[in-house]
């Protein structure tokens, strides 16, 4: 695992050890200083301070502007620095683009591959080797040039001998994937594994996950998500997406010192890459741009929606000229529905939104219960067994079954089309009389094959919601927007075949207004599967305007945004009703991330004096100004394991003067010993004020690592403040004081511990240092 990506910020404002005054110098400002290699960075599983970072981009960028006057080259320099973030954010978007281009060509074909071959071309899928071939029948892709397993044992294409060969190399091969991708995770980056976007939205909160989004992990998800999709197990790759993209722009931000070394703006360009990674998950670049502002991010200036929208537009545009659905559109579920929707329908379509809430919460209570129960157990310990398992449970219980056994993206296809003269589908099974190509559907009574189909995807339905539970958190890459939309368009379409047969029994009760009994058909049921898919997957997500926005994006189905609205809202409300969280929220609180989440309010009345470090009548952990020597910090940093400390006056003055951090202070000691002559455990350590030359060793002046300013409140500061401070300011501690003596430290960890004791959750579970 690649350990040096994330968050590996050597800071272009390296701190300097000196007497120069108490101005920060950046590094490459004086080249003949000493810098003290590692100041500004974060350790692992830590938590970054945006107002430092902030503070150090805002001094850099007008050291750079004054400069501009002096030379040619420094105009150049700071010219380069203006354009630097939207080069960035280009190249995140080419390179997102193409990556989901290699994705899309690579699942289709390997998925084919389960079914047989092309001889001429192995490389072809049996859509593509099917297109030279000028057969006027062409029934689901069995075309002469396609040679099923098989017809190349020389078995006929059907009959009893044929369905077991097909069973059994369809069970092989997904193993044989399933079985390659766990691995690949297991040896080479066990954080490729899930979809990644609890962690991404933990990363963009403010905390550091090292390796997460490096070079290996991004390699290994792209290889494990074309594997893992192509294994036939119910997960999407939509979701990954978005940590594949975040891995581009963590990678690529390492190309621009302003981006790469500094954690906060960093943030800035992995908002826009997770913009773009749903941009090209769904063709969707609006609804990208919403689903970062809305879902994953936790920072979102408007320089960053711009930045976003130009990202999520690039990636789309070259998935287009890549074009790896082999079609005109840039969509995966193109449809066309002629007729508008009448007024009676948003009743069933609310009804589909309740549906849509309580098949979400089901779904996420079942699977949190599960993946709780793995990481406890001795199951969490064979991780490849279980995802082979879960995977020949799948393939054997699938295969059977038409609607499981396709890809679920075409299966999603299928319940949105509307039944036409060319549909051979037993869910078009109606009692029609196509005359002519051009007239009018008319409505009809559905024959036995549509009955038929409904019992299949009710099955459909239950082993999919079964198996995705089992399979959401298991170590492959997986998503869940692809199954979560089907589940919703398997109940859509049942309920919208149910509207229709009452609108063709009943074409004149007062409920359809009249517009039913002109004969034509006035009710369609692919509308129906197209609400109901945005109903599990708001209510599995609780997103809300992102979701519509991606949903008629994916669809082209623009006049179809009211019932979409409709269904998304009633399926939050019910979802909320039922259960707090989303799936993303729910696995972040399960993993014990430090994730403060921005649309929680905080309704308790505590004050920040009871929640603070140390409690009253404690003493509190603290180095002097001016009185301490090396040897005393040094004890000080072995005897306790704070992460900072707070800087006073004297010990019997405990008035603030400002806060060091426990790295720093660790780095500019080991440096100022290697590097100055004297220094040894006697000398004093010097924090504020001129330094006087004093009898004995020389003294250790640290006054550059000094924050003066750190963020104070006072003890009688609710912690309704508090927090909102923590999440809107994204500190990473605050001191208390009392008429400006000290008190203690709230830090992140003591507000999440707080937060979770309120709310009678486990306060250890949060995994933080």
């Amino acid at each position: 695992m690649d350990s040096s990506v994330v968050n590996t910020d050597t800071d272009d404002t390296e701190l300097l050890v000196g007497d120069v005054g108490d101005a920060v110098i950046f590094s490459g400002m004086q080249g003949d200083t000493d810098e003290i290699p590692g100041i500004g960075q974060y350790d692992d599983f830590h938590t970054i301070d945006w107002q430092r970072d902030i503070a150090r981009d805002r001094m850099r960028h007008r050291y750079i502007v004054k400069k501009r006057q002096d030379s040619i080259w420094d105009l150049i320099k700071g010219a380069h620095d203006a354009w630097s973030g939207w080069v960035c954010v280009l190249l995140v978007g080419v390179c997102t683009g193409v990556v989901a281009g290699v994705i899309d060509i690579g699942a289709s074909w390997m998925t084919d591959l389960k079914f047989g071959i092309c001889p001429q071309a192995f490389w072809f899928n049996r859509e593509q080797c099917c297109w030279s071939n000028d057969e006027i029948t062409f029934d689901h892709g069995n075309c002469s040039e396609w040679m099923t397993w098989p017809q190349l044992f020389g078995e006929s294409r059907d009959g009893p001998g044929a369905y077991i060969i097909s069973y059994l190399f369809y069970i092989v091969w997904a193993l044989l994937f399933a079985a390659l991708s766990a691995s690949l995770v297991r040896m080479f980056a066990p954080y490729a594994c899930g979809s990644g976007i609890p962690e991404i939205k933990t990363i963009l909160s403010g905390f550091i996950i090292r390796g997460y989004l490096g070079k290996w992990t991004l390699i290994i998800k792209v290889v494990g998500l074309i594997l893992s999709v192509s294994s036939g197990l119910s997960l999407g790759k939509e979701g990954p997406m978005v940590h594949i993209a975040s891995c581009l722009g963590n990678i690529l931000s390492y190309l621009f010192p302003k981006y790469g070394r500094n954690e906060a703006k960093k943030r800035e360009i992995l908002s826009a890459a997770a913009a773009a990674g749903v941009s090209v998950a769904f063709g969707a670049p609006i609804g990208g741009v919403l689903f970062s502002l809305e879902e994953v991010s936790y920072y979102f200036p408007l320089k960053t929606l711009w930045r976003s929208f130009f990202c999520a537009l690039i990636a789309a545009f070259i998935l287009r000229s890549i074009n790896p659905f082999g079609n005109e559109h840039s969509v995966l579920f193109f449809v066309e529905y002629n007729k508008p929707w009448i007024f009676f329908e948003l009743i069933p379509f609310v009804g589909l939104g309740i549906i849509g809430g309580c098949i979400a919460t089901i779904f996420i209570k079942a699977n949190i219960y599960w993946c709780r129960y793995r990481k406890y157990s001795k199951l969490g310990q064979y991780p490849v067994t279980e995802v082979l398992v879960v995977t020949l449970v799948t393939a054997i219980i699938a295969y059977p079954n038409p609607y499981t056994r396709m890809n679920t993206s075409q299966l999603i296809y299928l319940l949105f089309n509307q039944c036409g003269i060319s549909n051979s589908d037993p869910l078009c099974d109606y009692n029609r009389n196509f005359t002519d190509v051009n007239s009018a559907i008319e409505k009809a009574a559905a024959g036995p094959g549509v009955y038929q189909a409904i019992w299949l995807l009710l099955l459909a339905l239950i082993l999919k919601l079964v198996m995705t539970v089992f399979t959401f958190g298991i170590k492959v890459p997986c998503g869940l927007f692809i199954p979560s939309l089907a589940l919703g368009a398997i109940a859509g379409r049942i309920v919208g075949i149910g509207v229709e047969q009452l609108a063709y029994n009943y074409p004149k009760i007062w409920l359809f207004s009249g517009e039913c009994s002109t004969g034509d058909d006035c009710i369609t049921p692919g509308l129906y599967a197209m609400v109901g898919a945005a109903a599990v997957l708001g209510g599995v997500t609780r997103m809300t305007v992102s979701l519509v926005v991606i949903m008629f994006e994916l669809t082209g189905g623009v006049r179809y945004i009211v019932p979409l609205m409709a269904a998304a809202m009633a399926s939050k409300w019910v979802g909320d009703a039922l259960g707090r969280q989303g799936i993303y929220d729910a696995h972040i609180a399960l993993n014990g991330y430090p994730f403060l989440d921005s649309k929680d309010e905080f309704q308790h009345t505590s004050l920040a004096a009871d929640v603070m470090q140390p409690k009253r009548n404690e003493t509190l952990a603290v180095i002097t100004q001016d009185s301490m020597t090396v040897d005393d910090v040094e004890t000080l940093l072995k005897e306790t394991e704070h992460n900072g400390y707070p800087v006073v006056v004297s010990k019997e003055s405990q008035y603030l003067v400002g806060f060091v951090l426990r790295r720093d202070l660790n780095l500019a000691i080991a440096n100022a010993r290697r590097t100055m002559e004297g220094i040894i455990g006697q000398s004093v350590v010097i924090f504020a004020g001129p330094v006087q030359p004093l009898p004995g060793p020389p003294s250790l002046p640290l006054n550059r690592i000094l924050d003066m300013a750190p963020i104070t409140v006072t003890d009688q500061t609710p912690m309704e403040t508090v927090v909102d401070m923590f999440r809107k300011l994204g500190l990473r501690q605050t001191l208390v004081t009392h008429n400006g003596r000290l008190l203690g430290v709230i830090t992140k960890k003591d507000v999440l511990r707080h937060v979770k004791q309120m709310d009678n959750e486990d306060p250890n579970s949060v995994l933080f240092n």
